[in-house]
């Protein structure tokens, strides 16, 4: 899959996708097709939802319409679903060329059970990733280090009565202002990212100066006990201005910024630079 592209490619057929609560959303009427289920996708599909809702799978509350591009080059609503309720759907398709797919799935709950017995081999394989896609041993033990701080302030925001989703969106952004000057799809856009992640996108003082917004606002959440999504929003502004005013230190004292436009996608002279930046 091209992670920059809306299309991803099975045997020769396209299959659009688009990004959506924070993760990808495939046209199923689209995976019909690339499974040869049908010679007509759209009525296969239509049939299909009847037989996953005697099934238990409720379509209506696991698809949603989302807009795509059509043949004819308009932007037309069409049916979606997730990664994880596209493998369910797939399941449920009796085509041959299903069976990758399934061999896939089947594969990676196996993963995923090792690395519920085994931790270490989650952390093992996300490494492995960002090797692959030709990030420096530095770089990526400095993000390894922030999903963990991250990890460590979501779970304190779950035990103070925050709720996940929009919530944890407002708190993050007021964070990220008041480190950076800047909310998270403000700096997205500085840096000239649309679906891409933010933080694979950063270099090493950009990394280590999250990491430490999101610290201190564990630490002051906690010192405080701040309760409910207010008293967090307070917390999470005061962490993140810690953040800040050490960030504006350094740049005053080093005459250069922290925060820069470069990213990894498709730049592989930028790559080199953030790479010997954490080296």
């Amino acid at each position: 899959m091209d992670a920059h592209n809306a299309l991803v490619v099975f045997q020769g057929k396209q299959i659009r996708r688009t990004w959506f609560n924070d993760e990808w959303y495939f046209s199923v009427v689209d995976v019909v097709n690339a499974l040869e289920a049908s010679t007509l996708p759209k009525r296969y599909w239509s049939d299909l939802k009847q037989k996953l809702s005697e099934e238990g799978f409720e379509p209506y509350d696991k698809i949603v319409q989302l807009k795509l591009t059509a043949e004819d080059g308009k932007l037309r609503e069409t049916d979606c679903a997730s990664t994880k309720n596209t493998f369910r759907i797939i399941q449920s398709i009796p085509s041959p060329k299903a069976e990758p797919f399934k061999q896939w799935l089947a594969q990676v709950g196996y993963e995923r059970v090792e690395e519920i017995q085994n931790p270490e081999l989650a952390q093992k394989r996300m490494k492995e990733l960002y090797r692959a896609k030709g990030y420096s041993d530095a770089w990526i033990e400095k993000r390894v280090r922030g999903i963990a701080i991250r990890d460590e302030l979501t779970d304190e925001w779950g035990k103070r009565g925050v709720s996940e989703g929009r919530e944890y969106a407002i708190l993050t952004a007021e964070i990220s202002k008041a480190t950076f000057g800047m909310t998270p799809e403000e700096y997205k856009n500085f840096k000239g990212l649309k679906n891409e992640n933010l933080r694979d996108h950063m270099n090493d003082l950009e990394i280590i100066f999250t990491m430490l917004g999101e610290a201190s606002t564990t630490k002051i959440a906690k010192g405080k006990n701040a309760q409910g999504f207010v008293e967090n929003k307070t917390a999470s502004k005061q962490g993140g201005e810690v953040a800040g005013i050490a960030r504006k230190e350094l740049e005053q004292r080093s005459g250069e910024k922290v925060t820069t436009p470069e990213n990894y996608i498709e730049n592989p002279e930028a790559r080199k630079r953030l790479s010997k930046k954490t080296q």
